[in-house]
């Protein structure tokens, strides 16, 4: 069997009793960071070995991870933060042991986009999720194809990307646009700015952004 676990976007008690316990009975946990996870599973008495797997590495694992499930063996799959799968290493495994008839167990959890949209302010009845932009080709293309996109739209960004994300909408949704920009969620330092993209672009070029970005941007009317 294959647990899907999520963790913690920021305070480490944003963490389900049932999580816990998961991650208390499986026989191994396949984590993104090795360090980063070590800190979690060292506050909650967790002692179990630990599987390096990320992008870097994930086609080359896949297959040693599935002999360990065939052979009987339960493993929990846990990212940095948040859920696996979501902009993070997981869904060639899922894909993998749902191919091999492992059962899939998806324990529901920390996600950062969900209290950005409700935070924001925008409409949340109907959203689209599109994660991180491409770094460089595709940029411009993808934003052209969500101009009329009328559902409230969620990215993920970094922080040094943040205003050149911004002006890129701006070029292309108008200056007008309803965003907000919601930064280091569940975190000491947690600070949700809402306006136009000029508004925006014009506050974080005088106070440069550190820490994990969810932008939301209103839908075209």
């Amino acid at each position: 069997m294959l647990y899907v676990v999520p963790t913690p976007i920021g305070n480490l008690e944003d963490i389900t009793l049932r999580a816990i316990r998961t991650l208390k009975e499986v026989d191994a946990i396949v984590a993104e960071d090795t360090r980063t996870s070590g800190i979690l599973l060292k506050h909650y008495s967790i002692s179990k070995p630990l599987i390096s797997f990320h992008k870097f590495n994930e086609h080359r694992m896949l297959t040693s991870l599935i002999d360990k499930m065939l052979q009987g063996e339960t493993l929990a799959l846990i990212s940095d933060a948040g859920t696996p799968g979501i902009s993070d290493p997981g869904f060639l495994l899922v894909r993998e042991a749902i191919s091999n008839d492992i059962q899939v167990v998806t324990l529901p959890g920390a996600t950062a986009m969900i209290p950005a949209i409700v935070s924001s302010g925008l409409p949340c009845d109907k959203f689209v999720f599109e994660g991180f932009l491409p770094q460089k080709k595709g940029r411009n293309k993808l934003a052209e194809m969500l101009k009329n996109e009328q559902r409230t739209m969620i990215f993920y960004e970094s922080p040094n990307r943040l205003v050149k994300t911004l002006e890129l909408f701006k070029e292309v949704f108008g200056e007008d646009r309803k965003v907000a920009v919601c930064r280091e969620i569940s975190k000491l330092h947690e600070e949700i700015k809402r306006g136009t993209l000029s508004e925006l672009i014009e506050y974080f070029s005088e106070n440069a952004p550190r820490g994990e970005i969810v932008i939301v941007v209103g839908g075209a009317k």
